[in-house]
């Protein structure tokens, strides 16, 4: 799609803001107007628009993309996209440790442990850690708090959650950034802490890297449209 605009500006629009690109409203791709909670998140979507070059390169828009998905995706089906997340409380990456070498044991212990302690203080949960490939159940209640810690979430906030989750591929670890238990980079960090691990033992390479670098990139806008929800 080429660019067909020359001014990018943002409106208030009933309870939220929309970003229009000269006197045409911003669409999802289910043809919904683009309406977003806050100023702030409508100002960054619309420095997105402004941004774009002869064409349209929707990697480079991450914020439209996560907005688009809260109206198009989450909204009209939010309670089940809420529980498909809440799922990841049954296997998360923090339960699951390596036994051998000892330093990537002590890697995901420091990593690992004080998000664990976190969501059993804030929850008041526990939590079942395994170092063996086998899964290992969690108690009904901790999945049960943690379900109910995203089904209290809206729609936007739910886009933004998503990505951390499934990249991450820790529950936990999304809810401390959605609750700034944690900073995003240190999420991050955390997360890729294996990933980051082979990469050290395999040496260069880029293909590996790219990968890597490309979910830090996603992981990273997600954390940003959840700062911009909540000023």
């Amino acid at each position: 799609m080429k660019r067909f605009w020359k001014e990018v500006s943002v409106e208030k629009e009933g309870d939220g803001w929309g970003i229009r690109l000269d006197d045409r409203p911003v669409r999802t791709p289910a043809r919904s107007p683009l309406i977003v909670p806050t100023q702030d998140l409508a100002d960054a979507i619309a420095e997105e628009w402004r941004a774009v070059g002869e064409d349209i390169d929707p990697r480079a828009m991450p914020l439209t993309g996560l907005a688009n998905a809260a109206t198009d995706r989450v909204a009209p089906e939010r309670q089940a996209f809420a529980g498909g997340l809440a799922r990841y409380a049954e296997a998360d990456l923090a339960c699951y440790r390596s036994d051998w070498p000892p330093e990537l044991v002590s890697r995901q212990a420091e990593s690992w442990d004080p998000l664990l302690a976190w969501a059993r203080r804030r929850y008041d949960v526990d939590f079942s850690t395994t170092s063996g490939l086998l899964h290992v159940p969690q108690a009904q209640a901790t999945i049960e708090q943690l379900s109910q810690a995203v089904a209290s979430l809206d729609a936007f906030h739910l886009a933004g959650l998503s990505p951390l989750v499934t990249i991450g591929g820790s529950l936990i670890a999304a809810l401390a950034v959605v609750e700034k238990a944690i900073s995003p980079e240190d999420a991050w960090q955390a997360v890729s802490v294996d990933e980051r691990w082979q990469l050290e033992q395999w040496g260069n390479d880029s293909e590996a890297e790219t990968a890597l670098e490309n979910k830090q990139h996603d992981f990273l806008a997600a954390a940003r449209f959840l700062e911009l929800l909540d000023g």
